[in-house]
């Protein structure tokens, strides 16, 4: 799957139902030795929270349970 195709989807934890955004407004942080993902921090680039700082949560890669059509799932660690 390409990082593109990732853009689109909603970010969903299975253990609270919340809703942590769209990927595509995720921060990525990568080790810079070997271009893995190490986790992505959601809520970073949230053009709707105008006027009030953006709940931000970072998020393990290992913590994706399922990449589905239209949503991730993550667990919390």
């Amino acid at each position: 799957m390409k990082l593109s195709e990732l853009y689109s989807k909603e970010i969903i934890n299975i253990d609270t139902g919340e809703n942590l955004g769209i990927f595509g407004d995720c921060d990525l942080v990568i080790e810079e030795k070997t271009g893995e993902i190490i986790s992505f921090i959601s809520g970073s680039n949230s053009h709707f929270n105008i006027f009030k700082e953006p709940k931000k949560k970072e998020i393990l890669w290992k913590n994706i349970k399922k990449i589905g059509s239209d949503m991730i799932i993550i667990e919390n660690d």
